[in-house]
C-alpha cells in the first residue's frame, strides 16, 4: 500500500520515498504526494532524484492500493531511496480550479437544487455538468455573480477520512453518487468548504476560497434534455 501525502495534505510539494517495486518504467513507492487523476482531475508530474540518477514523472496511475510513477528514464532500482518533486505551478493551478468547481456545485446545489451529472478539468479551467432543463445568459451570469460572492466570503476548505457507514448517514454526499463505490472501499474522504459545501472527493484543495481568485463562466451548452454544461476560467493569479 502506497501512503497517500496529498489526501492529508495538498500542500506537500516534495517528500522522500522508497521504491517498493518496479515494472518497465513504472515504479512504486511506499508513500507519494504525486496526485494518480480521478474525478475529473488529471494526474501530477514532476521528478523523481536518487543517489546516481533522475527521472522525469510523465503519469501516475492507480493500481489496487499502489501509486505507480511512469517516468521517461531509466528507474530508480527496487530498494532505492528517492526524493519526489511536483510541478508545483500546474498542481497549485488545479487545487484552485477543482476547488472553484466545487464553489460552483456548491451554489448550484444550494440556490437551485441541481444535481451534477459530470465535470472535468486542466489547470485553470474546467466545466461541470447538471441537470438543468433550461439554461440561458441571465442564468449563467447570475451563477457567476454567486461564485464569485462565495469566493469572496473566504470558506475555509477541509478534508476529512471517514468510515464508509458514517460518510452514508451524511445527507449532502448523496447527490456525489457515494452509493457507486466499491463495496471493497470502506474508507471516504469527504472535502468541505465550510459553510457552503460537502462532498466526497479524493482530489486536491487549496486550503481557503481566497486562493481560487475570480471565476468567470466563458460559454455553456446544452448537452440533453436535462443536461447544461457551465464552462469557466481562472485567472493566472487569485
Amino acid at each position: 500500500m502506497t501512503e497517500q501525502l496529498y489526501q492529508v495534505d495538498s500542500y506537500v510539494r516534495e517528500f522522500d520515498g522508497v521504491v517498493t517495486a518496479t515494472d518497465g518504467q513504472s515504479v512504486a513507492l511506499d508513500r507519494t504526494a504525486f496526485y494518480p487523476g480521478g474525478g475529473g482531475q488529471p494526474g501530477d508530474v514532476g521528478t523523481l532524484t536518487w543517489e546516481g540518477g533522475s527521472a522525469g514523472v510523465v503519469k501516475v496511475k492507480r493500481q489496487g492500493g499502489q501509486i505507480w510513477h511512469i517516468v521517461d528514464g531509466e528507474p530508480p532500482p527496487q530498494g532505492a531511496t528517492v526524493r519526489g518533486e511536483l510541478e508545483w505551478e500546474r498542481r497549485y493551478q488545479l487545487m484552485r480550479t477543482h476547488t472553484a468547481l466545487h464553489v460552483l456545485c456548491g451554489v448550484v446545489w444550494r440556490d437551485y437544487g441541481a444535481s451534477v451529472t459530470g465535470g472535468n478539468m486542466e489547470p485553470l479551467k474546467g466545466r461541470m455538468d447538471f441537470e438543468f432543463e433550461t439554461m440561458r445568459k441571465e442564468l449563467v451570469a447570475e451563477i457567476e455573480s454567486r461564485v464569485n460572492a462565495e469566493i469572496a466570503k473566504e470558506h475555509d476548505v477541509r478534508t476529512a477520512i471517514l468510515p464508509r457507514e458514517e460518510a452514508f448517514q451524511i445527507p449532502d454526499l448523496i447527490r456525489t453518487k457515494i452509493n457507486l463505490l466499491p463495496p471493497q472501499i470502506q474508507e471516504v474522504r469527504t472535502v468541505e468548504i465550510v459553510g457552503l459545501d460537502l462532498q466526497a472527493d479524493g482530489g486536491t484543495h487549496v486550503a481557503n476560497t481566497r486562493e481560487v481568485g475570480q471565476v468567470r463562466v466563458v460559454d455553456y451548452k446544452s448537452k440533453g434534455a436535462i443536461n447544461k454544461r457551465i464552462y469557466i476560467e481562472l485567472e493566472p493569479e487569485a
